[in-house]
């Protein structure tokens, strides 16, 4: 009996170890849920475009998605989605159906057909991973999608511009004038 007062303190701390680290983490949706989930409460949509051989793609969900800061704002404030740029989910999107049809499902893990829906997140008409977008609850986006890996630092400021509809009311300019950073 002495033993077990002993170790239920331990499973207990390590519960609530457990269900902070799982709190912590980015909930990400897929573009099929965003439409079902707008109908019950309207969001800003924050999307992470990746592939799975980017080495970039995969320090910014170590580094930056995984700082508990950035995901309890990202889950608070916005429907995160996960777009695999070289995947074979089929998307339904405003109306239109997008399959990546070159998709080869031995290449799974390295370079593979680039997903045509991909194209909506290119800049300039070129595609680099990571790129984050930001897209109103029309999917239509609030900013030109941004490329390139962002520490938790880098993208704080941006979050918070369009999670908390500053770009409604403030330019980019403005908003930065006013920001001060809380996650150093």
């Amino acid at each position: 009996m002495k033993s077990a007062k002993h170790i239920l303190p331990l499973l207990i701390s390590l519960s609530f170890t457990l269900l902070a680290q799982a709190q912590s983490k980015v909930q990400w949706f897929k573009f099929s849920d965003i439409e079902k989930l707008q109908k019950k409460q309207q969001k800003p949509i924050f999307v992470d475009v990746y592939t799975n051989w980017c080495g970039p793609c995969k320090m910014l969900d170590a580094n930056t998605f995984n700082d508990p800061r950035v995901a309890e704002y990202i889950n608070k404030n916005f429907y995160p989605v996960k777009f695999n740029a070289e995947g074979n989910d089929t998307i339904h999107f405003q109306g239109q159906l997008y399959m990546n049809q070159n998709y080869d499902p031995t290449r799974a893990h390295s370079r593979n057909a680039t997903h045509p829906f991909a194209g909506y997140f290119a800049v300039n008409g070129g595609l680099a991973y990571p790129t984050t977008a930001y897209l109103d609850p029309n999917f239509k986006h609030l900013t030109q999608p941004i490329q390139g890996y962002l520490t938790p630092q880098n993208i704080e400021p941006i979050l918070k511009y369009f999670g908390t509809n500053a770009y409604k009311t403030k330019t980019w300019e403005d908003f930065l004038k006013d920001f001060k950073p809380e996650w150093q």
